[in-house]
């Protein structure tokens, strides 16, 4: 198959619906159902199930959904990082989401500077739950991401800081005043709905989104301890006991070849040692000092 009729095939089963689709794409709406049943012929498989009322993936369908993402992503990868590269001017551009460095991002770019490989950084400051979709398709290099919540597959990683979890509340919740809590506690409260997550509370797509919901009365939240260092006045912070923890992680495309990439993992785990925050171990796929190599 080719990268237009595999962006056909995603854009449907994203859409779920032809017409959608059709409008996305700029096209109408047959050659796009032909398409789409050529393709199945030629791979001899149902990707979809169609009635009257809805479209639905086949088994065979999600499993090319997901690889055919992937897939268009690296495609788009390749050909951005390609351009970046031959720019007069190279730069590195790093993605995270506002308040989600853990406090670590100036010691970091501090660190990265004084390396011989480094370059200027672009920082790129994105949504909620959005950083690993654009280092995935090469819209960044490197990431800032969060363990257990983003999708880390297809990256290599390395951990900088853990953090337990504080719930944050209106000064006039009931459980403002607590030395601590347990989730237990704050069974029946309305907690806010991530983008690509189910849930019942509202949606929240930024940081200063959610604490304004939470001022608000609209919601509260189980976040990590740092998130008191951007707090409102009209918040307060109580400890989680049994919280998650959360793991801030330096993430980058697997086997990566940019001596800029390498340096920048480089000062990120040597700016959290010198922090007190971590720990540094020289690891063998930080590079290969020739020729910025990833190896084990």
């Amino acid at each position: 198959m080719d990268s237009r009729e595999l962006g056909y095939f995603v854009a449907v089963a994203e859409e779920l619906h032809f017409g959608r689709a059709a409008e996305r794409l700029g096209i109408a709406q047959p050659p796009l159902s032909r398409a789409i049943k050529q393709l199945e012929h030629r791979l001899g498989v149902a990707l979809f199930e169609r009635t009257s009322r809805k479209v639905v993936l086949t088994a065979a369908g999600e499993v090319l959904f997901h690889e055919g993402r992937k897939a268009l992503d690296a495609l788009s990868a390749a050909t951005l990082r390609t351009q970046r590269a031959g720019e007069p001017r190279p730069r590195l551009v790093l993605v995270m989401k506002p308040a989600g460095d853990s406090a670590l991002l100036d010691s970091i770019l501090a660190a990265y500077a004084e390396d011989a490989d480094s370059i200027p950084v672009e920082l790129s400051v994105c949504g909620i739950g959005e950083q690993s979709g654009i280092l995935r398709d090469g819209r960044a290099d490197v990431a800032l991401l969060h363990a257990p919540y983003d999708d880390m597959s297809g990256f290599d990683t390395e951990e900088l800081h853990s953090e337990d979890s504080v719930a944050v509340l209106p000064r006039g919740h009931r459980l403002a005043d607590c030395d601590h809590l347990i989730m237990a506690d704050m069974a029946g409260e309305t907690f806010p709905r991530w983008p690509g997550k189910p849930g019942s509370g509202p949606l929240v797509r930024d940081s200063a989104q959610l604490l304004l919901l939470v001022a608000l009365g609209r919601t509260i939240a189980v976040l990590p301890e740092s998130v008191r260092a951007h707090l409102r006045d009209d918040l307060v912070t109580v400890p989680v006991l049994d919280g998650p923890v959360t793991t801030t992680v330096v993430a980058w495309p697997e086997r990566s070849r940019s001596r800029a990439v390498a340096a920048f993992v480089r000062a990120a785990t040597r700016s959290v040692d010198l922090a007190g925050r971590g720990s540094y171990i020289e690891h063998e796929r930080y590079e290969d000092a020739a020729h910025g190599t990833w190896t084990g």
